[in-house]
């Protein structure tokens, strides 16, 4: 019997951060509604205790910034710091890093696809790239980067 739970998806930005969540069974991942607001205040993690409150989420899964050649750009020092504070908020879900490269390019895909006209991207992309980060998340086995220190 599987024990698994829902996984909420967190593309962080210092201006916006996007969102997605899958249910238990991993079938229907969709798309959240956009924060708008800084990323290291605490009004960023009030908004995801309100969102781990409506869905049953067992893991946060955070976009972890990365360049083409695999190392980490210089917005990952700033995920790195706001997973380790998520792990401290909410310390009985496991905080996963995932690499994130090119998730933003492929939601502009998807928006493009779907006809949405470029003055609408702004609220869309993020929670289009959290989308993106947990579908390839799934796709890939679901590896286990753990926040550490």
């Amino acid at each position: 019997m599987s024990t698994r739970s829902g996984v909420l998806a967190i593309d962080h930005g210092t201006k916006r951060t996007g969102f997605a969540a899958v249910d238990p069974l991993r079938i229907a991942p969709v798309p959240l509604d956009a924060f708008s607001g800084t990323g290291d205040g605490p009004e960023l993690l009030a908004h995801i205790a309100k969102l781990l409150d409506e869905r049953t989420i067992g893991i946060l899964l955070v976009g972890l910034p990365r360049h083409a050649d695999g190392s980490e750009g210089v917005r990952a020092a700033d995920v790195r710091a706001f997973a380790a504070r998520l792990a401290t908020r909410f310390p009985d879900l496991p905080v996963v890093l995932h690499d994130e490269h090119l998730t933003t390019k492929a939601a502009e895909e998807l928006l493009r696809d779907a006809g949405t006209r470029r003055a609408d991207w702004k609220g869309r992309r993020d929670s289009l790239s959290a989308l993106v980060l947990l579908r390839d998340w799934l796709e890939s086995g679901e590896p286990r980067e753990p926040v550490s220190g």
